[in-house]
């Protein structure tokens, strides 16, 4: 099985980096569960010498996911955070970064209570706004961090726009993928040179494995991030690269439902009484909806709405049946949760307030589920309030 240059994105999804195993031809990426390989003889082995440095079935998933993304090469990590602080080792003490103010909790935490204790500094700016980031860009920045759409406000940047004023100062472009998905934004067609994912969300799908990619274009990040791969060790385990390889397999399939029904319930939550704001990149209200159509394909699973009070939220969180009062998103099932006290809790309530991360703020992964029962659970709970 031979992918042609011209092979289109279900199909690359589908056999990018995976050949049928040589030994016995199985058509699935064996689990090569070892930490050491037997060497032919002194200085000769097949390409394998430890687990920690290499392994077949992450280099499966590392070959899959870089072609997925149309990047030159990937590396694969214990978490979408270890993937993060692995992109964060290309920076020296005294190197400036700026970063979408609306950012994953997460990653606000390692870059504000863990790189600053190195020297390093963050800028946190609406990256939907570039004269804002250009007016923030220093002789030490070294990095621009975006994630578009944001967590969990749902604002976008303009990938392309953003892509040329990094590359007009010399810095490179970091994009957090994660919430679109690469099925429905790929970052480095539009000028990123580094992409990231949480492969824990839409990539594996499935909310059984937890891990994170980096995805790059540049020779020289490559060489680094594969030495730093092996010497910090955060790598991703031969189990978690076959379920991520198995989840990428229905990309393409789970996104069409994920869109489908992120976009209904983005529209059902709207005309609702009860709801005084929805986020989502594609409904027509949405600020920068005319962007989403141009750099996105669908508008994603992923939206929020504010109910306006704690304890409307909590009625609404506390009365669902079919949605998953749970953090993380992406999986094939309805996830529900409330980003003041879960994600973005390590966000200062005051840093949450200017972002819109309000107490009354609910955010949903819409799964694939029929459309109709997620509308119905919701309407039951949006009763109580």
């Amino acid at each position: 099985m031979k992918l042609t240059p011209r092979a289109r994105f279900n199909t690359v999804c589908l056999h990018a980096g995976q050949e049928p195993d040589p030994t016995t031809g199985a058509i699935i990426t064996p689990i090569y569960q070892t930490s050491t390989y037997v060497q032919e003889a002194l200085g000769r082995h097949k390409g394998y010498e430890y687990g920690r440095t290499q392994n077949p079935t992450r280099f499966a998933v590392e070959q899959n996911i870089a072609a997925i993304e149309s990047g030159k090469a990937a590396f694969a990590f214990a978490s979408g955070m270890a993937a993060i602080g692995a992109i964060a080792t290309l920076l020296e003490s005294g190197d400036h970064v700026i970063v979408s103010d609306n950012t994953y909790g997460g990653t606000f935490r390692l870059f504000d209570k863990v790189l600053t204790r190195y020297r390093l500094s963050f800028s946190y700016v609406d990256t939907s706004k570039l004269d804002l980031v250009e007016q923030a860009i220093t002789p030490s920045t070294r990095l621009l961090f975006v994630e578009t759409p944001t967590n969990p406000i749902m604002s976008l940047t303009d990938l392309r726009q953003a892509a040329d004023l990094a590359h007009r100062h010399g810095l490179r472009l970091v994009v957090d993928n994660t919430f679109a998905s690469p099925y429905v934004q790929r970052p480095i067609e539009f000028g990123a040179d580094i992409v990231t994912h949480s492969t824990t969300k839409y990539l594996n799908g499935h909310s059984d494995s937890v891990g994170g990619i980096v995805i790059l274009t540049r020779d020289d990040d490559i060489e680094w991030l594969k030495f730093i791969q092996n010497a910090e060790g955060a790598i991703l385990s031969p189990f978690d690269s076959w379920l991520v390889l198995r989840g990428t397999k229905t990309l393409p399939l789970r996104m069409i439902q994920h869109n489908a029904n992120g976009l209904a319930l983005a529209e059902f939550l709207a005309a609702h009484p009860k709801v005084r704001r929805v986020y989502y990149p594609g409904l027509p209200s949405h600020p920068q909806y005319e962007l989403a159509k141009r750099q996105m394909r669908g508008f994603g699973g992923m939206l929020s709405f504010d109910l306006g009070s704690l304890e409307a939220a909590r009625r609404v969180l506390n009365g669902v049946r079919l949605h998953a009062l749970a953090e993380s998103l992406g999986g094939v099932e309805t996830l529900i949760s409330h980003p003041a006290t879960m994600t973005h809790a390590s966000v200062p309530p005051d840093r949450r307030a200017v972002l819109g991360i309000t107490d009354g703020l609910v955010r949903i992964s819409a799964g694939i589920e029929d459309i109709d029962d997620l509308k119905e659970d919701l309407a039951q709970a949006l009763d109580q309030v």
